[in-house]
């Protein structure tokens, strides 16, 4: 395997960082002890390819020493513990943040400890010192912001301390961690808020936190907002077994979670010492902060606070060469959870937005009447939905639906009979036009061969027959005082698997248009299981579910199966709208979002499938994923965008972005494609 294949499969060429956090077994004032059980958690992750492991609060000593820590014994042995730590870590390739007593200029200090490279490259006094229920460590230390100096002297040679100190690791891009301690995080203003403005893209919480009843849940709950409102990952250690019980208990929780989303968790109340991992998106963080342009003007806001940081450059050989496989987990269907409890969640919250979208157009249009084409395959049918819940919001009889089912040259039997029942079972007025005849003399008029019985099925003769559709019910609207409702989708858009103009890009106002092709199919069957029609309408929703996607528009079947299929020209849906979410909402370049392909898609025993997919559980090799991913950077970045560029109103249903020109995406519609298929060319033909 050459060396480029190799680094295309370590996650560190990805933007991807291994962060751990452990909780050793520890002995109450017995250092030497505990940094022995520190060291094997920190060998472990170094083995594991992690670059940074946080422990817990006061580990080297133990949180529970109460009185103890004014003892010089206990103090010399805590210094003594660090020495080792720093001696051993010139042996292993990652950071290590430890927490101990220190006393400097005759104060005592809760201090965490940053090691790396055979040195201490940074010390961070605690700066909330809890004083009430059951703590009371104002008795024994001092707070960060009683320090007089900013370095102290620690095995010869000085060293930055302060509670506004980052730690860079140069060697990764946009990696760049800030440390508190316990009670920081659970003030109104976290000292890791200003850190985050300033810079730090990994937050560090060493804590001791005993455990009661609720607390577990409030962590979570902190330490999830608090990753969120920082756009950063947050490690987070508590004190497990080994702490005192003279009037508290421990649970040893880990945590690890990036922008609200938890990664990683410990098991609690372990009688071992143990690690967690978690492979942080960090290039991912530095976008989102991009992206979002108020982050920015927070950290001009509080430009004060944000000055008073020291960035101090940590030298850890991170092995950004050779397989290191991602272990994070990557959902294969990112627009649908995979839970089926949030997916339901998922469907109704969408199927509302949309619900409620179209009775505000309708109200503020003194409308009462929408235009519907119905082909009897998912889009229009969950649009048809749509229409039928907005006319019982509005009180309105469901005949005000004006549902045209057209059939063309290739409509098969199945979806025309699909249409017809699901028109039925809507109750909307249904009426049937066949639009050959007006096709045909469309074609005649053009001169084309078909017309005059020659088998030509090109682009003019599929176009003639979107066209028709479209053109009839617009006019059909005219005639009837209502709008006509689109029904294509937003993985339709991306592709640009539309007829533009007077086709199905067109309509007065598109339901569907920022809802991905993987969600429809699961919205069609929340639908069916809701029973939003009945009984008889589930069941001819299950069967358009189950209908093989194809426009219908070109005649002819090979061994019994329809010919024209849409996933043989565009590529499979699921592996589009994977690689739509990943370049949509993050703005990742092709190699990253084929390795994430590859983390999802290449072993059907990873990653996420919705349990009642009726999808085939496929697996996607690194050839297949390149092959569909160059697909569809040439048809979203070189040839569609025209077509979004003058898109109809539509509603905005969810964060993995709309395709509109007034929402989320604006773009040239003469942009070249070449930066992104370069990038192509760096993912291998195999691996």
């Amino acid at each position: 395997m050459t060396k480029e294949k190799k680094e295309f499969l370590n996650l560190y060429s990805h933007g991807f960082a291994r962060v751990a956090v452990g909780v050793p077994e520890c002995r109450v004032a017995d250092p030497a002890y505990n940094v022995g059980q520190t060291l094997a958690l920190a060998r472990q992750a170094a083995q594991n390819g992690a670059l940074l492991i946080a422990f817990p609060e006061l580990g080297l000593s133990a949180y529970s020493c109460d009185d103890l820590f004014h003892q010089e014994a206990l103090l010399s042995a805590s210094l003594d513990a660090l020495g080792a730590l720093v001696e051993e870590s010139k042996k292993l390739d990652l950071a290590m943040v430890v927490g101990l007593p220190l006393r400097v200029n005759h104060a005592l200090f809760n201090c965490a400890a940053v090691v790396a490279a055979g040195k201490v490259q940074g010390i961070v006094p605690k700066s909330y010192l809890p004083n009430y229920a059951e703590f009371y460590e104002a008795r024994q230390f001092t707070s960060a912001d009683c320090a007089v100096v900013d370095s102290v002297r620690l095995f010869d040679a000085d060293v930055p301390f302060g509670s506004s100190l980052l730690f860079d690791i140069p060697s990764v891009p946009y990696f760049r961690f800030h440390v508190e301690i316990c009670e920081d995080v659970w003030v109104p203003i976290p000292p890791s808020s200003f850190a985050a403005l300033a810079g730090a893209t990994v937050l560090l919480n060493l804590s001791a936190s005993n455990i009661v009843v609720g607390k577990s849940a409030y962590r979570h709950q902190l330490v999830s907002q608090q990753s969120a409102r920082c756009l950063a990952a947050y490690l987070y250690s508590s004190a497990g077994k080994g702490e005192s019980t003279t009037d508290m208990a421990w649970d040893g929780q880990a945590l690890i979670y990036e922008n609200g989303e938890r990664l990683a968790e410990s098991e609690r109340f372990s009688d071992a010492s143990h690690v967690v991992y978690a492979d942080v998106d960090v290039e991912r963080l530095s976008r989102e902060r991009m992206h979002q342009s108020t982050f920015a003007q927070s950290a001009r806001r509080h430009k004060l606070e944000v000055e008073t940081f020291r960035v101090v450059s940590c030298d850890v050989a991170v092995k950004t060469t050779g397989r290191l496989p991602l272990q994070r987990k990557v959902q294969r269907f990112p627009y649908v959870p995979a839970d089926a409890g949030k997916r339901d969640e998922r469907c109704h919250e969408v199927y509302n937005i949309q619900v409620s979208a179209l009775v505000q157009r309708l109200a503020s249009s003194n409308l009462s009447k929408v235009v519907i084409g119905v082909s009897g395959g998912l889009d229009s049918t969950h649009a048809l939905l749509v229409c039928a819940k907005a006319m019982d919001r509005l009180g309105l009889p469901r005949t005000n639906i004006i549902a045209v089912t057209m059939p063309g040259f290739a409509t098969s039997d199945r979806t025309l009979a699909q249409a017809r029942r699901l028109m039925e079972a809507v109750g909307c007025s249904a009426s049937e036009v066949d639009i050959r005849p007006s096709c045909i003399q469309m074609l005649k008029d053009l001169g084309h061969p078909f017309a005059n019985g020659e088998p030509q099925y090109d682009i003019t003769f599929e176009n003639v027959q979107a066209g028709e559709r479209t053109n009839h019910l617009f006019r059909l609207a005219n005639y009837s005082g209502a709008i006509v409702i689109g029904t294509g989708d937003l993985s339709e858009l991306a592709l640009g698997w539309c007829t533009y103009g007077v086709g199905d890009h067109m309509s007065h106002y598109s339901v569907n248009a920022s809802v991905p092709k993987t969600l429809i199919t699961h919205l069609v069957r929340w639908a069916a299981d809701t029973k939003q029609i009945g009984d008889v309408g589930g069941t001819v929703l299950q069967e358009i579910v189950d209908t093989e996607i194809s426009p219908e528009l070109v005649p002819g079947k090979v061994e019994g199966k329809l010919e024209q299929k849409t996933e043989s020209v565009i590529g499979p849906y699921e592996l589009q709208d994977f690689n739509l979410y990943q370049i949509l909402r993050f703005g990742f370049r092709p190699s990253k979002v084929a390795f994430l392909s590859l983390a999802a898609w290449g072993d059907k025993s990873t990653g996420d499938w919705p349990a009642d997919s009726t999808l085939e559980h496929r697996e996607y090799d690194i050839e297949a994923i390149k092959k569909n991913l160059g697909i569809f950077l040439f048809r979203f970045f070189k040839i569609s965008q025209f077509k979004r560029s003058c898109v109809p109103n539509a509603p905005k249903v969810g964060t993995g972005g709309s395709l509109s020109p007034r929402g989320d995406w604006r773009a040239p519609s003469d942009s070249e494609a070449t930066v992104w298929m370069d990038d192509l060319k760096n993912i291998p033909e195999r691996c």
